[in-house]
């Protein structure tokens, strides 16, 4: 079973021309935000105008698709999933125009700021009240990003 090292640096070469590269979202962008917890897939954020070109990468990866809608797509490859949602409205574009850029192991990643992750996180529990995880993470960027946060920012979402 391949890494989810191993499953970024790949989508992150399979990404490389896109017009604005994809940010990391989810679980595993909340360590670059000092919250750690487990997680089992990736998540990216991509400009919705690239969904096709992403699907087209994906199964020529060997991804099945499980769901695709405007909003979003999720795929599976083995145990590997990858899930992704299109920036279209205004704000999510903002988001993924201004995602940070950051050197790691992995190659050059992008990633949401903290804020904007509470945001697609009260989305995600808008649409599910049931998602206890995403109340807990946006508890923990809360309280380990405390004095860094714009929380007139936070309080708008």
């Amino acid at each position: 079973m391949p890494s989810l090292a191993a499953q970024i640096r790949e989508a992150l070469a399979a990404f490389a021309d896109f017009r604005t590269p994809p940010a990391l979202i989810g679980g595993l962008a909340l360590a670059m935000h000092k919250v750690v917890r487990a997680t089992r897939d990736v998540d990216f954020l991509v400009d919705g105008e690239d969904a096709d070109r992403l699907h087209g990468l994906l199964l020529g990866l060997g991804y099945r698709c499980l769901h695709r809608s405007v909003d979003a797509a999720n795929y599976l490859r083995g145990d590997e999933g990858l899930d992704v949602l299109f920036a279209h409205r205004p704000e999510a574009r903002r988001l993924l125009a201004s995602a940070k850029s950051w050197d790691t192991g992995l190659g050059r990643l992008r990633v949401i700021d903290a804020e904007g992750l509470i945001a697609f996180k009260l989305q995600a529990l808008v649409n599910d009240p049931s998602r206890g995880r995403d109340l807990d993470d946006i508890r923990s960027l809360l309280r380990n990003n405390a004095g860094a946060l714009d929380m007139a920012r936070v309080r708008r979402y």
